[in-house]
């Protein structure tokens, strides 16, 4: 039905920057809310940043004042613009958007953040 491609992640240095991409295609019809969230080994999703439809966003505490999201609505996709990179953001970056009821899930891309 939706099918989420992510792309952007990577090995960066201590502060570094990097872009995510979410780029959605399939059955849809309208895009609510998109959001990415992040894992790391050993500890439970945690939510990064999420953008409304109308453009409203929220952010994590510990990413405050160096990640950015933004939206296409055009093409369907979601960024994550992650600058000053610290150690503790390495983890496995997640999307999920919300279309109609139902919210879909990307496959995931790995941001290591290391010297």
């Amino acid at each position: 039905q939706v099918q989420l491609v992510e792309s952007g992640g990577g090995l960066v240095q201590p502060g570094g920057s990097l872009r995510l991409s979410c780029a959605a295609s399939g059955r849809i019809f309208r895009i609510y809310a998109m959001g990415w969230y992040r894992q790391a080994p050993g500890k439970q999703r945690e939510l990064v940043a999420t953008i409304t439809s109308s453009s409203s966003t929220n952010y994590a505490d510990s990413v405050k004042g160096r990640f950015t999201i933004s939206r296409d609505n055009a093409k369907n996709t979601v960024y994550l613009q992650m600058n000053s990179l610290k150690p503790e953001d390495t983890a496995v970056y997640y999307c999920n958007i919300e279309v109609g009821l139902n919210y879909y899930w990307g496959q995931g891309t790995q941001v290591t953040v290391s010297s």
